[in-house]
């Protein structure tokens, strides 16, 4: 058996395992979209959405969530030939289509007929699975197992289960681990133990702070932009951030309704605006996906709430009612929140809210989302709080609104977190192979990973180096 990595080895997008039986036949685990400075020097918009590896071999693709980080390069495996079974967790079953249409859309083609043909395809080969079942993918060689993560609606740690030559060996991919105490989610639980374990490691040299602090920020965030009439922009990804964020609004809200704010508006004069279509349409699939919500989020709806649908909550879907927002608000203040994509400021509407309310003071940018190197998401976090600039669409902007990050509601492990869920491992791995990260996170959690568990062997792995399994 070896195990080569397609994607996530040099940074924190890309994500694409694969595993590979000893006749050659191969599980793909994850298929993503490289993003930011981790796509390659002189490749274009068409070859960030190519399969640079042979795929003939591969029989099946295992998907732990639908982040486009992970799902991204689907279409292009399918158009290189891919006709296997899509093994998913039941609401990332749901949720796939919708993401790659809009995929689609965006890197390949705007013919109608085209894309739905596309779905159609991707569909008949999704196949759901519940969590806590094994499933066979290669007869009896491989069986794999979802075990719920915590990162976004839907999203699973994988465990793959392989017998060769009488021996039967587990291999765990974490995809991307939640923190605990996530919005609306299950927090993710140690499986009992593996042999190798292929571990993210996005937050791998930090520690967040926790839910009462962040949540506190935000509603400290809110207050300020009463007593400014100002702007909150957040760029989130249209799917998991977003709902997280305005089920954390909703409760800030109704909490202090009744107390009284400074300046000249209340808590009822603030409005949550969600300008993104695709994340109206995720924001709609979450609520038809409450059996998966936390106990807590649950028991808010038996109490009659409506986290994800709410009275200060507006949405945006068309493209002129977008651009009469932006300039209602570069025009006149009020106190108001904005969460559009893209998550790290390189496309989407979000683009337009920063051109027109970066320059003035009263706004404020918060990132909830790690911003890769390279994006203008990075470039603002590192260079806002020194009053810098960021380029545009290739135009400069100078940088007066206030930046803040809040790692939190990333919904990625911290460094405790990733600890804890091997130290709570009953049978630890002989291997970890840290992935998804930049260099220094996954230097500092090799660091302690060695210290905490010197008995292990924890590598950082290269592009596409196979390796052989530890005997």
């Amino acid at each position: 058996m070896q195990i080569l990595h397609h994607g996530a080895v040099t940074g924190v997008t890309g994500s694409c395992h694969e595993l590979r039986l000893d006749d050659g036949r191969a599980v793909l685990i994850d298929c993503g979209l490289l993003q930011g400075a981790e796509v390659a020097d002189g490749r274009t918009a068409v070859d960030d959405l190519t399969i640079d590896f042979p795929a003939e071999h591969v029989a099946a693709l295992v998907v732990t969530h639908v982040h486009i980080d992970h799902v991204g390069r689907i279409p292009a495996l399918m158009a290189a030939g891919f006709t296997g079974p899509i093994y998913c967790t039941e609401p990332s079953a749901v949720l796939l289509p919708m993401v790659l249409e809009d995929a689609v859309k965006i890197g390949f083609t705007r013919n109608r007929q085209l894309i739905e043909k596309f779905i159609r395809q991707l569909t008949r080969q999704i196949v759901p699975l519940p969590y806590a079942v094994w499933q066979s993918v290669m007869d009896r060689e491989l069986v794999i197992r979802f075990s719920p993560a915590g990162h976004i609606l839907g999203s699973a740690y994988v465990t793959c289960k392989l017998t060769e030559q009488g021996r039967t060996r587990q291999v765990i991919f974490s995809g991307d681990l939640g923190a605990p105490y996530a919005p609306l989610l299950p927090a993710p639980k140690a499986p009992w133990g593996c042999d190798l374990l292929v571990l993210e490691s996005t937050y791998g040299d930090r520690r967040h702070e926790g839910r009462r602090q962040r949540r506190e920020r935000l509603r400290q965030l809110l207050e300020r932009a009463m007593a400014n009439g100002g702007v909150v922009l957040i760029p989130a990804f249209s799917i998991g951030r977003t709902q997280e964020l305005l089920y954390e609004f909703e409760d800030i809200i109704k909490r202090y309704r009744n107390r009284p704010a400074s300046g000249d508006y209340s808590w009822e004069d603030i409005e949550i605006i969600v300008d993104s279509p695709l994340a109206a349409k995720f924001t709609a699939a979450y609520r038809t996906l409450k059996p998966y919500w936390d106990r807590e989020a649950l028991q808010r709806v038996r109490r009659g709430r409506h986290p994800l649908s709410f009275e200060n909550l507006n949405t945006i879907e068309h493209h002129a009612d977008h651009l009469a927002v932006v300039d209602y608000l570069r025009r006149h203040h009020r106190p108001r929140v904005v969460l559009a994509a893209s998550g790290m400021c390189n496309g989407g509407r979000i683009v337009n809210y920063l051109k027109a309310l970066l320059g003035e003071s009263r706004n404020d940018v918060v990132f909830v989302g790690f911003q890769a190197q390279g994006t203008p998401g990075r470039q603002i976090q590192q260079y806002g709080p020194k009053g810098g600039y960021v380029f545009l669409d290739g135009e400069r902007y100078d940088i007066r609104a206030g930046v803040h990050t809040l790692s939190g509601y990333s919904a990625h492990a911290d460094q405790l977190n990733l600890l804890n869920f091997i130290k709570r491992m009953r049978r630890k791995p002989q291997e970890i192979r840290l992935v998804h990260g930049d260099p220094e996170a996954k230097a500092a959690l090799q660091t302690i990973l060695q210290q905490t568990f010197p008995d292990v062997q924890v590598l950082i792995p290269e592009p596409r180096l196979g390796s052989g399994f530890l005997d």
